[in-house]
C-alpha cells in the first residue's frame, strides 16, 4: 500500500465522548513521495462554537451556519481515506472523532493503518524543541500559513510525514532493525516501511558512517588532541582588542551596544585571579556578565596552562554557555581554546546497559518503547550521549535510569564496553580543556567526597551564586524516598520473574545451591512488605501531626519537622519499623556477597557491588535519619503528598549552617573562588552572602556593577494602598482584589503578564476565581502545575497567544527570559518571605537566635530582598524593554523593613495608592 491520507479536523471541543463535533475537514493525499491530491470542507456541527475555539481558528458560527451536515459528506471522506494509510498529528483524536460521528450515523468504523506524526517526530527527531505542530513546522523549515486551519495543517503534517519518511531512509540497518522488534508497541504500523528499507540496505554495501557494535549503532565520536599555546600579549591589550572602538566585539556582534560594567567585571575578575582572592561580584540585568567573566577565564586559564572551572545552577545556563556565548568568545579571542561540559554521571547515558534493555522487549509498556525508539535515533546524533538534550516522556524517565552511566559502576578500562561510554569521553574531554563548564550539584559533590569527580582545578566562577548554599546544604545532607527505594528492590527481583537476578543465576547455576531460591524470594518479598509498611506509617504519622511544625511545601507538599525532644509512641514505632528495615536489607547486602564471590563474569561483578553499595547507602542514610541521636547542627523533616499515595514519602536532613563546611573544604583549599549573580546584596551589601557561605573576610573582594538600563524611563511600579489586609484572616477577600487587578492591568496591556505567588495554594485558587471572572475567556490563562507542561513549554505557550497570563510560583521567579513585547506587566502578588514554618528555615533561626542573632533581621529579610530582586529582573531585559511591574503587597511601603526591598532594586518611580488611581496612572503610562 502506497497511499497516505494526511488527515486534519478542527471541533468544537477536545472530546467526541463529550458531544463534541467537527466543523472542518481537511485531508491531502501522498502517491510515490508526493502531494497529488487535496480535499476541504467545512461541517456544521449542529451546535454553537465556544469563544475559546473561535479565538483559536479563527471559525466563527457564522462560518458554518450553511455548511453541509457530516452525514452529507461521511461518503466523500471515507471514499478518499479508502485503501491508504491514515496519518494524522495526534492519530487517536482524529480518527477517533471520525469515527465517532461514523458511528453516531449508522456507518461502519475506519480500520485503515495508521501513522501518527506525533509520535514519528519524537522518536525520528527527538531533539526538537516540542512536538506541537506549529513548533515542528519552524524547527524543519515548512512554510505554516494558516494554523488551526485543517487544510494548511494538513498540508503542514503531510510535508512533515515525507521529512519523517526520508529520516526512516537515512537510518542504518542496525537501528531499522532495532525499531522492528519495537513497532508493535507503538501507534503507527511502521512494520511495512521499516522493513522495506531494511531490505533495500539488505542489498548494499556502502560503508556506514556510524559506529556498529553487538546489533547497536551510534555516532563515531573522537577526541581531538589539546594543542598547548603561548599568549604573547598583557592582559589589557587582550581587553582593548575586543572591548575598545574598533575591536572584535564590535565588529562580531550585531547592535553592539558598548556596557562599561562588562569590562570593568572582566578586570575584577582577572585582578582576583592574580592576587589569589575571592570575589563576590553582583552584575545587574543587562551587564553581559557571562562574557564579561568568560574572557579573563578563557585568558588566565590558557595563559598559565592551568585548567578553571565554571559553575553554573540550572542546565539552561550551561547549555547557553556552550551554545550561545562560547562560540561567540571564539569569535571575539585571537586564539584557539577548548571548552567541555561536565555533569555527574546520572546524565549520561550507559551504551552497554541501553543494548541490554535492547534484548528485553516482552514487558515493554508504551512509553518505553517510545523511549527506547527515541533513544536509539538518538545515539546516531549525539555528540555527548546527556540525556538532557531528550524530552522523554514520564515513565520513559523510570526506565532511563536504568540505563544511566550511574547505574553501570566502574567499567573496567579492558572492557569492550569502556572506549564507547559517554561519560568516560566527557571526562577525557575535561581532562583536555582549557575551560570545564559544570553545575553546582556536582561541584558540591566534589567538594564533599575529597574532590574525585572533577579534575584538579584552583580557580573557579560560581555563576548564579545566590543558590550555593542552597545546593551544597543538599548535597552535605541526605534524601530517601520511597519510590527509589522500591524500583531498586524490584529491579534485584524475585528467582523466576525474568529480573536481574535471574541474569546472575543464568550466568552461574551454582548459585542457586548456594542461595536457595525460597530464601532469596522470602528475604525480598518481606523487604518489599516492610518498605511498604514502613513509609505508609511515616505518612500517616505526618498525616496526624497538629502544630506548627507542620506547613506546606511551595509545591503543596505537607511538611514536618521533627526533633528528638518530640518523640512521641507513634514515632517510637516508626523508629522500630526503620531498624527492621535496616536488618531485611543488611541480609540482602549479605546473601549479594556470596553470589558476588561465585561470579566470574567482569559485568556481572561489577554490577553486583554497584547494587551492593546502593543498598548499603539506604542503610546509613535510614541510620543517620532515624537511628542517630538529633544533631543541633542537622535540621530533618519529612514531606508527603497529601492527596498522593499512601507511601509517597520524602525523607531529608540538612546542615543548619553551611558556612564552616564550605570554608574549610572549599574557600580555604582554593586559589580563587569568583562568585557572580545579579542578586547578592541587600542595601548594597554583601554582608549576609559572605557571611552563609563562610568566605574568608581577609581574601574577599566585592563589586557591584549597575544594570546599564534605563529603569526610570523603563518601568513605572505601582503598589496599591487599599487592598484587604491578608494578615487579618482576609486571604479570599486578598486573592478577590488581585484578580480584579490582574484582569483590569491585562485589559490595560492586553495580557502579556507574568503573575508571581509566593505558594502553589494562592495561585491555584487565584486561577479558577480568574476564569470564573473573566468573560469570554479573553485572556489565555496558563499556570504552572495546573497547565500541563515543563517551565520552559508554559513560557513558550504564553508567548504564542497574543493575549494571554502566565501564573507562576517557586522556579518562575528567575530563570524566565521573556524579552520585548511578550511581556508588558509583572504582578508580584505577596513579598517572597519563607514560610515561618518551613523546616530548614525554622531550623536556622533558631541557631541564630541561640547565637544571638535576629532571625528575621539576618535571615528571613535577606532571602525575601534577594528573591525580590530576581523577580523584579523578570521584566527588563533589553534597552527596548518597557513595563509595569505591580506590587500587590503593601508591607513594601508601610512595614519598618519595606525600605530593604525598594532600595535593593534599581531606583524606579513609584506610586502608592487607590487600586482606581493606579489603573488609570497604568493607562496614562502604557
Amino acid at each position: 500500500m502506497k497511499r497516505f491520507v494526511v488527515l486534519d479536523l478542527e471541533t468544537t471541543g477536545n472530546s467526541a465522548a463529550n458531544k463534541d463535533k467537527i466543523m472542518e475537514v481537511g485531508m491531502v493525499v501522498i502517491e510515490n513521495d508526493q502531494i497529488v491530491d487535496e480535499f476541504s470542507t467545512m461541517l456544521y456541527p449542529e451546535k454553537p462554537i465556544p469563544p475559546f475555539i473561535t479565538k483559536l481558528t479563527g471559525i466563527t458560527d457564522d462560518d458554518v451556519k450553511d455548511a453541509p451536515s457530516f452525514s452529507e459528506m461521511a461518503d466523500t471522506i471515507v471514499d478518499i481515506l479508502k485503501d491508504s494509510y491514515l496519518i494524522a498529528h495526534n492519530v487517536p483524536f482524529d480518527m477517533g472523532f471520525l469515527n465517532a460521528e461514523l458511528s453516531a450515523i449508522g456507518k461502519e468504523r475506519l480500520y485503515n493503518p495508521v501513522i501518527d506524526t506525533v509520535e514519528l517526530t519524537r522518536i525520528f527527531f527527538p531533539q526538537a524543541p516540542g512536538f506541537k505542530l506549529g513548533i515542528l513546522a519552524e524547527y524543519l523549515h515548512i512554510e505554516h500559513e494558516n494554523p488551526h486551519r485543517a487544510l494548511s495543517d494538513a498540508y503542514v503534517t503531510a510535508k512533515l510525514f515525507l521529512k519523517l519518511k526520508a529520516k526512516v531512509s537515512s537510518l542504518p540497518y542496525e537501528t531499522l532493525a532495532q525499531l522492528l522488534k519495537i513497532e508493535k508497541v507503538l501507534k503507527s504500523d511502521l512494520y511495512v516501511l521499516l522493513q522495506e528499507e531494511m531490505d533495500r540496505l539488505a542489498f548494499q554495501i556502502d560503508e556506514s558512517p556510524y559506529t556498529s557494535y553487538r546489533g547497536l549503532a551510534f555516532k563515531d565520536h573522537s577526541i581531538r588532541k589539546r594543542e598547548k599555546l603561548t599568549i604573547e600579549s598583557s592582559f589589557g591589550e587582550y581587553l582593548d582588542s575586543i572591548y575598545e572602538e574598533n575591536g572584535s566585539m564590535q565588529s562580531e556582534m550585531k547592535r553592539y551596544e558598548k556596557r562599561d560594567g562588562q569590562r570593568t567585571m572582566s578586570e575584577e575578575v582577572y585582578d582576583a585571579f592574580q592576587a589569589k582572592k575571592h570575589a563576590l561580584i553582583e552584575a545587574e540585568t543587562g551587564t553581559g556578565k557571562s562574557v564579561a567573566y568568560l574572557l579573563p577565564t578563557i585568558f588566565e586559564a590558557v595563559k598559565k596552562n592551568k585548567k578553571i572551572l565554571v559553575s553554573t545552577y540550572t542546565t539552561q545556563l550551561q547549555s547557553q554557555l556552550l551554545e550561545e556565548e562560547i562560540p561567540l568568545i571564539q569569535k571575539l579571542v585571537p586564539f584557539p581554546f577548548q571548552v567541555a561540559l561536565l555533569k555527574g554521571k546520572q546524565h549520561y547515558i550507559s551504551i552497554e546497559k541501553f543494548a541490554n534493555e535492547l534484548e528485553s522487549t516482552s514487558q515493554d509498556n508504551y512509553d518505553i518503547a517510545l523511549t527506547k525508539a527515541m533513544i536509539l535515533i538518538w545515539l546516531l546524533e549525539t555528540d555527548t550521549g546527556d540525556i538532557d538534550e531528550l524530552h522523554l516522556p514520564s515513565h520513559g524517565k523510570v526506565f532511563y535510569k536504568r540505563i544511566s552511566a550511574e547505574s553501570e559502576g566502574q567499567i573496567d578500562p579492558s572492557s569492550p564496553w569502556f572506549k564507547y561510554s559517554f561519560y568516560q569521553k566527557a571526562r577525557k574531554r575535561a581532562q583536555q580543556a582549557d575551560v570545564i563548564i559544570t553545575n553546582h550539584a556536582l561541584l558540591c559533590t566534589d567538594i564533599f567526597n575529597d574532590y574525585q569527580f572533577l579534575p584538579k582545578y584552583e580557580k573557579v566562577i560560581i555563576d548564579e551564586a545566590h543558590h550555593l548554599e542552597e545546593t551544597a546544604s543538599k548535597h552535605y545532607g541526605l534524601k530517601l524516598d520511597y519510590v527509589n527505594i522500591q524500583q531498586v528492590i524490584n529491579q534485584l527481583g524475585l528467582l523466576g520473574e525474568g529480573k536481574w537476578i535471574d541474569s546472575i543465576v543464568t550466568s552461574n547455576s551454582a548459585i542457586v545451591d548456594t542461595i536457595s531460591p525460597d530464601r532469596w524470594n522470602d528475604l525480598l518479598t518481606l523487604t518489599r512488605y516492610e518498605l511498604d509498611d514502613l513509609f505508609r506509617t511515616i505518612f500517616q504519622f505526618v498525616l496526624n501531626q497538629e502544630g506548627s511544625q507542620k506547613g506546606l511545601s511551595d509545591v503543596g507538599r505537607i511538611q514536618y519537622r521533627y526533633e528528638a525532644k518530640a518523640e512521641t509512641k507513634k514515632w517510637e514505632t516508626v523508629k522500630e519499623m526503620a531498624m527492621r528495615m535496616i536488618f531485611y536489607l543488611r541480609d540482602l547486602i549479605h546473601l549479594l556477597t556470596i553470589v558476588h564471590q561465585q561470579l566470574t563474569d567482569k559485568e556481572l561483578v561489577e554490577e553486583t557491588e554497584w547494587k551492593t553499595d546502593i543498598l548499603q547507602s539506604y542503610i546509613d542514610s535510614l541510620e543517620q535519619l532515624f537511628l542517630l541521636e538529633n544533631d543541633a547542627e542537622f535540621v530533618k523533616w519529612i514531606e508527603i503528598e497529601a492527596y498522593g499515595a499512601k507511601n509517597a514519602v520524602y525523607l531529608y536532613c540538612e546542615p543548619v549552617d553551611i558556612s564552616n563546611v564550605l570554608k574549610e573544604s572549599f574557600f580555604d583549599v582554593k586559589e580563587s573562588v569568583i562568585l557572580t549573580s545579579a542578586t547578592l546584596t541587600m542595601k548594597n551589601s554583601f554582608t549576609f552572602i559572605q557571611k552563609r557561605l563562610g568566605i574568608p573576610k581577609d581574601r574577599l573582594e566585592t563589586k557591584k556593577i549597575p544594570s546599564p538600563f534605563s529603569y526610570e524611563k523603563q518601568v513605572c511600579t505601582l503598589i496599591p494602598s487599599d487592598f484587604p489586609d491578608i494578615g487579618y484572616g482576609k486571604t479570599d477577600d486578598f486573592i478577590a482584589a488581585t484578580c480584579e487587578s490582574i484582569l483590569s492591568l491585562a485589559e490595560i496591556t492586553n495580557g502579556r503578564m507574568l503573575v508571581l505567588f509566593t505558594s502553589y495554594d494562592m495561585l491555584k485558587k487565584s486561577y479558577y476565581l480568574l476564569k470564573e471572572l473573566m468573560e469570554n475567556e479573553k485572556f489565555v490563562l496558563i499556570a504552572q502545575g495546573i497547565s500541563s507542561g515543563s517551565r520552559e513549554r508554559l513560557k513558550k505557550n504564553f508567548q504564542t497567544f497574543e493575549q494571554s497570563i502566565l501564573l507562576g510560583t517557586s522556579s518562575f521567579w528567575e530563570g524566565v527570559d521573556i524579552p520585548g513585547d511578550d511581556l508588558s506587566c509583572l504582578v508580584i502578588v505577596r513579598l517572597p518571605f519563607q514560610p515561618p514554618n518551613h523546616p530548614v528555615y525554622e531550623a536556622k533561626s533558631l541557631n541564630m537566635k541561640r547565637n544571638g542573632g535576629n532571625a528575621f533581621y539576618d535571615l528571613a529579610l535577606p532571602n525575601a530582598v534577594i528573591r525580590f530582586k530576581q523577580g523584579f529582573g523578570r521584566l527588563i531585559r533589553s534597552n527596548s524593554d518597557r513595563g509595569i511591574v505591580f506590587i500587590c503587597d503593601a508591607r513594601i511601603m508601610k512595614s519598618s523593613y519595606g525600605k530593604y526591598f525598594t532600595e535593593s532594586i534599581p531606583k524606579v518611580p513609584i506610586t502608592f495608592d487607590t487600586t482606581r488611581t493606579l489603573m488609570e496612572k497604568a493607562q496614562e503610562w502604557f
